[in-house]
């Protein structure tokens, strides 16, 4: 493998996947200066050297691991890493511009499912032509057929042609194709959204038959619960660079932990403008109407909003259940004694999640003379995943705005749990009698 081509190695013993030092740069425009061959351009270097850095982007520059025998490897990172890429040359889907990709047994790659389809013919030739395409001989094809339509769920429609058949039924026939070629390794890259639940967990049921019978599964996802769960070993790809490699829970944690910073700098930034921007708008008639703005008549005025996590830091992105605090800074010119203070949480669909005020809650009044400051803290956030927007303001008690900040302030919620609503009451399962749930 000197040119730098993936293809089937013995490789290094026990490893079923090696790659070395693999790079891949993708042109933005033509060239005006022409090669004879692809390959003649690689040994000489010059793709690389004359290609200018704004005619050019390296999707992977220089990435190396191993996937031993028998072992399910996940990848992760976000859009744009190099993920798919990473799996198109392992599955020989194109070339790397440099270093060397082996492969060590029978591969099949759930990539573009369907990908040999033809429309006009039935499924059953298709069948027949796909699985000969990814390795399959006549016959074995033939003993599988059954096995192969039963999985993919289209018995009735087998003989019809496959422009007739929706999308779903389309790429559940690709996966059952590929999945019953027996691979030694198998490629899988986010073809778990081929069906309905039942089916995602009958192709996680394969998986697991593959893992039981020591075969290679390599998996690029974006479901980090999937990776925790069913593979032994995780990769974390970002921007084209390896940035950890090892258990998936500690390359989990650390995928999680730099989503959540990059979010955190993002959401600041957007707050701080959003703190700058100075608007005198008149509030909506209904405060419950999602109109972001800011309005009153600034006799006291709030200078800054900071959203604080437990340790007191500034922070935008929280864990459900994690304390959570709002800091406000006020300003008086002159002396003001009819002061309240009010706090609005809202998801990005404007509905209020919660809200309460200093008078609501059974203040007598406030006063304020120069500076001041307010906390208000919330030992549990209970809220399930999602971004939300935050209102603060200082008004009369009769409501008269001295100084409101509607929907000025973002932070995110993130949560290992998938559950549906806003509120996440604190709460615990119990089973008796006949009946046993595990892991709860």
């Amino acid at each position: 493998m000197s040119d730098g081509a993936p293809g089937t190695d013995m490789g290094t013993a026990g490893h079923a996947i090696e790659v070395r030092d693999v790079r891949k740069v993708y042109q933005r425009f033509g060239r005006r200066k022409q090669f004879s061959t692809f390959k003649s351009a690689l040994l000489s270097g010059q793709v690389l050297r004359d290609l200018k850095p704004e005619d050019a982007f390296e999707a992977l520059k220089g990435v190396s691991f191993d996937v031993a025998a028998g072992r399910t490897f996940g990848i992760v990172g976000r859009n744009g890493s190099g993920k798919s890429t990473m799996l198109k040359l392992i599955a020989g889907i194109g070339r790397p511009t440099a270093g060397t990709v082996r492969v060590q047994g029978r591969l099949s790659a759930l990539i573009e499912l369907g990908a040999g389809f033809h429309p006009e013919i039935s499924g059953r030739e298709n069948v027949f032509i796909n699985g000969m395409m990814l390795g399959m001989t006549k016959r074995e094809i033939a003993a599988r057929f059954d096995e192969i339509v039963r999985f993919a769920e289209i018995e009735d429609f087998i003989d019809a042609p496959v422009k007739t058949y929706s999308s779903g039924m389309y790429m559940r026939l690709g996966f059952a194709v590929a999945i019953h070629v027996d691979p030694e390794v198998l490629l899988v890259d986010e073809v778990l959204a081929v069906g309905d639940e039942a089916f995602t967990h009958k192709c996680l049921d394969k998986f697991a038959e593959f893992r039981r019978r020591g075969r290679t599964v390599l998996i690029v996802t974006h479901s980090l619960d999937m990776v925790t769960r069913y593979c032994d070993e995780a990769l974390w790809l970002d921007g084209g660079l390896v940035r950890a490699q090892g258990d998936p829970k500690r390359v989990i944690d650390a995928y999680l932990m730099a989503v959540s910073e990059g979010e955190n700098a993002q959401l600041a930034d957007a707050s701080r403008v959003n703190a700058e921007a100075d608007t005198h708008a008149d509030g909506p008639p209904d405060m419950f109407q999602a109109v972001e703005g800011r309005w009153g008549s600034r006799e006291v005025e709030i200078v800054r909003v900071d959203v604080l996590d437990a340790e007191g830091h500034e922070n935008h992105v929280f864990e459900s259940g994690q304390p959570f605090e709002i800091r406000l800074a006020l300003r008086a010119a002159a002396p003001v004694n009819d002061v309240v203070i009010g706090i609005g949480l809202f998801n990005t669909d404007g509905v209020c999640c919660y809200g309460t005020n200093t008078h609501i809650e059974g203040a007598t009044g406030g006063d304020i003379t120069g500076a001041g400051e307010v906390s208000f803290r919330i030992d549990r956030l209970d809220l399930v995943e999602g971004t939300y927007k935050l209102d603060v303001a200082a008004h009369r008690a009769n409501g008269t705005p001295y100084d409101y900040h509607r929907l000025r302030y973002t932070f995110r919620v993130t949560s290992r749990l998938k559950e549906a609503g806003i509120f996440r009451p604190p709460h615990a399962w119990r089973f008796s009698g006949g009946l046993s749930i595990k892991g709860l």
